[in-house]
């Protein structure tokens, strides 16, 4: 495939692709919080520029919508959240030892490889934005799934778990070319819903036993009264 043969849809779509996977796979090595949140919200900035890249090729004015509430949640509203957390558990100072920190980015890479292999028979007679699109987006998945096994604080799992969902949302605008306005407007709620419900559940943990550490909170016991 020749890139420069492409329309600048095509070739901003591949783009976009290559930069929300290279987000997902920085997240992996970040042992500081506050960068991990950074990234997160790039990644939230990419799938609004990729959304409103869509909505204007595809001439579906709803997308502009879609486009503005990930804007609004993924770029401002969790990152800020998360980021107001970390301050108030003083977690901003602490860098975060990642166990077999070269093991995990070699499973990250591999995990990308395995995505390109495991959809490229399916989707070998598509496009080069279908293939790319599901590629990344099974990768950003997968990757998202070993950020929350590599790291031990909650945060990063909560960052992992949007992550998932930043993958699938990916796959639905490029490759579905803009799902049903009813169908954005619920995930955004949803979405939504989980950002306040793990806001109550980190006050509540944190001020039960003063951390967010994965690890920590596993070893903690009922004791016999």
């Amino acid at each position: 495939m020749n890139l420069e043969q492409q329309d600048f849809y095509t070739q901003a779509i591949l783009s976009m692709a290559a930069l929300v996977g290279l987000t997902s796979f920085l997240m992996l090595g970040q042992g500081r919080l506050l960068r991990l949140i950074f990234v997160f919200a790039l990644q939230g900035l990419l799938l609004t520029l990729t959304t409103a890249l869509a909505a204007y090729s595809l001439d579906s004015h709803h997308l502009y919508i879609s486009a503005l509430l990930t804007l609004v949640l993924k770029v401002l509203f969790i990152p800020w959240m998360l980021r107001r957390q970390v301050l108030m558990l003083n977690l901003h100072r602490d860098v975060e030892a990642l166990k077999n920190n070269t093991f995990v980015m070699l499973g990250g890479a591999a995990l990308m490889v395995f995505s390109y292999y495991v959809l490229h028979p399916i989707v070998q007679t598509s496009s080069a934005v279908m293939l790319n699109a599901l590629a990344v987006s099974l990768s950003v998945v997968l990757l998202g799934m070993l950020l929350m096994i590599s790291h031990r604080q909650a945060i990063a799992h909560v960052v992992g778990f949007m992550s998932i969902e930043n993958g699938l949302f990916f796959a639905a605008i490029v490759a579905t070319r803009g799902m049903p306005m009813v169908v954005e407007l619920g995930i955004a709620f949803d979405v939504l819903v989980a950002a306040v419900l793990f806001g109550i559940f980190f006050f509540h943990i944190s001020t039960s036993i003063d951390s967010l550490d994965v690890d920590r909170m596993n070893r903690l016991h009922e004791v016999d009264r």
